[in-house]
């Protein structure tokens, strides 16, 4: 032991415990320093979840819509279609009765044509 510190045994067992209790404080937990404002994470959190099913709302109304579009442009198709086949309809029936008409006046300059043959 060092004569020149002059350390007795009592001055020992208090340094040993100091020490021991610098130690101890260094393991303990310290106090936290809370922020001024803490951020509300459930709230941030609601509004990440809110805006991930707007976004899923918007998608599926996008899905719906483009779905009645289709349909839409399909009825529209077959009407188009069936207009066209009644229009094909009335013109040959058209031209079946202007045929028709020019058989009978046919006939008919026949009849005459025979009849003034006759007399």
């Amino acid at each position: 032991m060092n004569e020149t510190q002059r350390t007795e045994f009592a001055e020992r067992l208090k340094t040993a415990a100091e020490a021991r209790s610098a130690l101890l404080a260094k393991l303990r937990p310290k106090p936290t320093v809370t922020a001024a404002q803490t951020p509300d994470r459930s709230a941030a959190r609601a509004a990440e979840l809110e805006q991930v099913r707007a976004a899923r709302r918007q998608a599926k109304a996008d899905k719906q819509q483009a779905a009645s579009d289709a349909q839409e442009a399909a009825r529209q198709a077959g009407e188009a279609a069936a207009a066209a086949s009644l229009d094909a309809k009335r013109g040959e029936r058209k031209e079946r009765k202007a045929l028709t008409k020019a058989e009978q006046k046919a006939k008919r300059d026949q009849r005459y044509a025979a009849r003034k043959a006759r007399q």
